[in-house]
This record gives C-alpha cells, sequence and structure tokens, in this order.
C-alpha cells in the first residue's frame, strides 16, 4: 500500500469501455503517469449511466488492476462527465471597486462565485465556471487583472452544466466500487489538458473527442476557453450503420470499422473485399471495402458537418489558426484528417497525449483513446466545481435545540464530544492533493 500523498487517481467512464489511470504531480508541475488500466463496459449510452452494475464491475475490475500492479490503495478519484443532457452558456458579473483600492484576488474569486447564481431548469447543476476574460473600466479583454486600478470590475465566464440526476448516478457507481468521487471534469476539457500545446490554443484550435456514445468539443482561442459543446452520436452510430447496411452482426461490424474501415469513399481499394463469417447454417458474406468506406463517409460527413456547425455557432470561424484537433477512440478511423480538411477547409490532426510522461506507458498514451484518463490527471483541482448533489437545508448553520439536561449530563455529553475520533492515517491514498480543490463550490449551484 503506497503512502505517498502526490499520487492522483482517475477513471474515465466511456460508451464502450472504462479506464483508470494513476500519476504524481512533480514540483515542476508536470504530470508522470504510472499506470493505466481499461475494460470493456456497455453500462453507458450517449454518455448517460443506464447499467449502473455493468459500470461498477467494470471500474472495480480497473481499480484493482491498478492496485495490483503498482502495490496501492486507490480511494479518491476524479472521474470524466459528459452526455447529451450537459450544456454550456456564457454569463457575466461586476462588482464595484473601492476608490484608491486596486483590484485584488478576492474581488476575482468574488466574481467566480457571483457566476454560479444564474438561473437553472429543474434538475440542472453547474459543472463549472471557466474564466475567460475581464473588463476594467473600459478596458477589454484584460486575463490577469490583478493589481490594476478601477472602479467597475467585470468578468465573463463559461458555465458548464450537467443534471443532477446524471451526476448522482456517477456518483453512485463511483460509491458502489468503494470509491469516493474527488471532482468531475467535462470530458473535453480533460482531453485538451493532456492533448493540446500551449500555442495551438493561443492561435486558435477546436478540440474534438470522439467516443464511441458522443462527440465533444471545445474551442480554445487566445488561451481561453471559448466554447463548449457535445453532439449526442459517436463512433457506435458508424458500427451501427455498417451493421444494417452490410447485413452483419454487430461485433462484425465492429472490427471492420476499426481493422478496414475509410472515412474517404476514394481512398478505398475498389479490388478488396473483407470476408465475414456467415450465421450458423449461412454462408460467409463479402463486403467490399468500397462499399464499406461509403457507408462510414456518409455518418462521418455528417459528425464533421455538425462539428463545423458549433464552430459558426462560436463566432470564431474566422480565428483558429490551429484548425482542428481529434481524439478519443473514434479519430483513429483512418483518413478521418483528410475527410475534415475536404469538408471543412482546417488543418486537422489527430492528437495523442502529449502533455505528460511515462516510462512505464509510452505506448498507450501514443494511443487518442486514453487523452480523458491521462487528461484528468493532467486537469486534477484546475477546473473546480460541485460533487455534491444533497438538496441544501434552510438554516442548516442553526443549530439544533437540544433537550434540557442535567448538569452531570451535560458535563458528560461535553466530556464525550471532545475526544475526536483517531483518523486513519492511510485514509487518504490518492487525491488528497487536489481533493479540496474540487469542491470549493459545492454548496453554490444548489442555492438557485
Amino acid at each position: 500500500m503506497s503512502q505517498d500523498m502526490n499520487l492522483i487517481a482517475a477513471v474515465d467512464i466511456g460508451s464502450a469501455k472504462v479506464a483508470a489511470a494513476v500519476g504524481r504531480k512533480h514540483p515542476d508541475g508536470q504530470v508522470e503517469i504510472l499506470g493505466l488500466e481499461s475494460v470493456r463496459c456497455d453500462g453507458m449510452k450517449r454518455g448517460v449511466v443506464f447499467n449502473v452494475e455493468e459500470i461498477v464491475n467494470a471500474v472495480k475490475m480497473v481499480v484493482s488492476a491498478l492496485e495490483q500492479r503498482l502495490n496501492i490503495k486507490l480511494i479518491d478519484v476524479f472521474v470524466s462527465v459528459s452526455g447529451f443532457n450537459v450544456r454550456a452558456t456564457g454569463n457575466s458579473c461586476y462588482r464595484f471597486i473601492k476608490q484608491d483600492e486596486l483590484i485584488k484576488s478576492f474581488d476575482l474569486e468574488q466574481l467566480l462565485q457571483d457566476s454560479y447564481r444564474i438561473v437553472l431548469q429543474p434538475d440542472e447543476k453547474i459543472l463549472h465556471v471557466v474564466p475567460q476574460d475581464y473588463a476594467v473600466d473600459n478596458e477589454r479583454g484584460v486575463k490577469k487583472p490583478i493589481g490594476y486600478s478601477g472602479q467597475k470590475l467585470e468578468g465573463n465566464f463559461h458555465v458548464v452544466i450537467g443534471t443532477q440526476s446524471d451526476v448522482r448516478k456517477i456518483e453512485k457507481c463511483i460509491e458502489k466500487a468503494g470509491l469516493r468521487l474527488n471532482g468531475l471534469v467535462f470530458t473535453p476539457l480533460a482531453s485538451a489538458e493532456a492533448v493540446l500545446s500551449d500555442e495551438e490554443k493561443e492561435a486558435g484550435v477546436v478540440m474534438v473527442d470522439i467516443g464511441a456514445g458522443t462527440t465533444d468539443l471545445a474551442l480554445f482561442q487566445d488561451d481561453v476557453l471559448r466554447y463548449s459543446a457535445v453532439i449526442p452520436f459517436g463512433g457506435n452510430v458508424v458500427t451501427n450503420d455498417i451493421k444494417e447496411g452490410c447485413g452483419v452482426l454487430q461485433k462484425h461490424a465492429e472490427k471492420m470499422k476499426i481493422q478496414f474501415g475509410s472515412a474517404l469513399g476514394t481512398m478505398a481499394r475498389e479490388d478488396a473485399v473483407v470476408t465475414i463469417p456467415g450465421i450458423s447454417g449461412w454462408e460467409p458474406k463479402e463486403i467490399a471495402f468500397k462499399s464499406l468506406a461509403c457507408i462510414i463517409q456518409a455518418r462521418m460527413e455528417e459528425i464533421v458537418e455538425l462539428i463545423e456547425h458549433h464552430i459558426e455557432r462560436s463566432g470564431y470561424f474566422e480565428k483558429l489558426g490551429a484548425g482542428i484537433v481529434f481524439t478519443g477512440g473514434g479519430s483513429m478511423l483512418k483518413h478521418l484528417v483528410e475527410l475534415t480538411k475536404l469538408k471543412t477547409g482546417f488543418d486537422a490532426r489527430v492528437g495523442a497525449v502529449s502533455r505528460a510522461r511515462s516510462t512505464e506507458e509510452e505506448e498507450l498514451l501514443r494511443m487518442p483513446s486514453f487523452a480523458t484518463a491521462a487528461g484528468l490527471l493532467i486537469s486534477a483541482g484546475k477546473y473546480p466545481g460541485s460533487v455534491i448533489t444533497r438538496e441544501q437545508q434552510l438554516f442548516e448553520d442553526v443549530e439544533k435545540e437540544e433537550p434540557p439536561t442535567s448538569k452531570s449530563e451535560r458535563k458528560k455529553n461535553n466530556a464525550t464530544k471532545s475526544k475526536k475520533p483517531k483518523r486513519d492515517k492511510l485514509e487518504y491514498i490518492t487525491g488528497d492533493l487536489f481533493s479540496r480543490l474540487a469542491g470549493m463550490f459545492e454548496e453554490k449551484d444548489t442555492e438557485m
């Protein structure tokens, strides 16, 4: 069992697999990934938990594998969150500064807390409030206003909103697996931390994470998160199209997509076919590479068009100097980059983990499907938000009246209260370094 308090643990619950990662953050800010594990899991659809037991079993499997490999005990974990119910909006708040005083970090913290006070739909909760930029009097676009002199400070924030019910399901899965939820991180933000360079974020870039159930995107410009969205389908719809179009089983459709699929029909060989074993009593079936590619291209064009639509909607279509970076399992589809360049005109590339180092998992880090798990370790504590879903009680700070007791009984009770239970030294094994940051605002959104 490890007692290293610098260890961070993360679990990425996807629609096709559950991945877990353990890392260590060094004083220079660099994250070293010590272990990565994954297991197939179909307990989530379109980013929403629907089979709790299946996910719990998968989480237990990957966590147990890591614990045995690294000889540690995992307790606190950061977890990814996405789904078709996640949405984002912009919010602006302002406050006045006292005359002859300079702007302090306290003022920024107050603006951040004020930004949690927005009107939400029933069952919604705030996942993240990400500062974008500030305005001091008439000067706009200020990134670091601390030390400025002015009368009015205004802040612009990007607010990521999910649903209470979806978060509760994630919490239930983590708790039933014997773990504690240390924090939730929106999937494309985690992936971006692992894959994108500072130069790309400054020039303007769209991070697109193509998972099995959803396609998540986050747009950065001038090193600021400007826009994010969730497209409610991903690689699974491509597999389903192959299954229906070619009349094959789901497992064969998935293998065909991975091994022989192409996002561009013109790039597929016309003289090549793949033979699929027939169902018992039926002849094997031959599928032409060209036909397979045309089925895939039709669906991938739809996804790329929706990505382009969101870029236009963001208002930053003309400000993406670095283009589009793909990650996630769906980004491994052949000729996706070529299709994207053809349909959008943007530069594009497939990105793997580049913002963390590892001596044990170099091969896995080159796979885009592990970008989110690694990004959760890198982004730990960077995107504070609420992880507690209990309802806040009115006047919960007011102590309840106790029935009158005798003087001797009061002395006995006070003596009992003064004895604090001893804390197990090995209780916080992973995640303790950032656990308090993740819950900074856990009471804010319950007030709305």
